[in-house]
This record gives C-alpha cells, structure tokens and sequence, in this order.
C-alpha cells in the first residue's frame, strides 16, 4: 500500500506541476506565439490547446477521484464510474506527431508530457477497472 501511495502522490504532483506549466504557457506565451503564426497555423494552435486542456482535465478528475477513494470519501465504485471515466480517449489520445513542425516548440513539449501521463493513467484506469475491489 506504501509502494501504491508513493506512485499516485508522484503522479498527482507531476500532473499538479503540468497543469500548472499549461496555465502558465497558456496564459503568458501563447498569445505571443498566436501573433506570430498564419490563420491556419493559429487555427491547429487553438485546437491543440484545447486538446492539452482536455487531457489534463480527464487526469486531474480521474486523480482526485483516487485521492477521494483513499480517503475515503467515496468508493472505488464511484471512482471509477461508468465505463468511461477518461471519456473522451479518441481525443485525448490523438498524437500530435507531424505537426509538431507547425506548432510553437513550447506547445509541443506539453502536448507530448500531457500525451504520455494520459497514457500512463489510462493504463492504472485500465488496471483498476480489471481488479476485483481489495477486501
């Protein structure tokens, strides 16, 4: 259980961190990379934006929702949901690989961080959902 509480608090932080990372792109150097890009470019900027936030809103939900079943404010049941608590995979998991030649390299690095830490919770989401509830 030890082992188990160490890796979600190393997973929430790192999500914790990235999310504070986006704001901060999204918020002070995104508007500085849009007025630099053609209106398609700001055009896939805008989407890849909204995709970034998409997949750091499922993690930080799918996350606290961990952190409340350890608690014990709610149940693993309620947790986990129905059977799509990270609603939204066809989006989330899209990857950004061949356009990150036309997106800001700033935008890039956090799609790629945010890509690879929804693929990780994901995969415990997956796990959790196939392991008969402790106890």
């Amino acid at each position: 259980m030890v082992a188990a509480t160490a890796f979600f608090g190393k997973t929430y932080g790192e999500a914790m961190g990235l999310l504070v990372e986006a704001r901060n792109y999204v918020a002070y150097v995104e508007p500085c990379d849009r007025s630099r890009l053609e209106p398609a470019e700001r055009l896939l900027l805008s989407a890849e934006t909204l995709r970034l936030t998409a997949r750091l809103t499922r993690i930080m939900a799918w996350l606290m929702a961990q952190r409340a079943v350890q608690a014990g404010e709610i149940s693993r049941d309620e947790a986990l949901g129905g059977p799509d608590r990270l609603a939204q995979l066809h989006i989330c998991m899209h990857d950004a690989e061949g356009v990150g030649e036309k997106l800001p390299p700033r935008l890039y690095d956090l799609l790629d961080r945010s890509r690879r830490l929804y693929v990780r919770v994901a995969r415990l989401d997956d796990l959790a959902r196939r392991d008969p509830e402790p106890g």
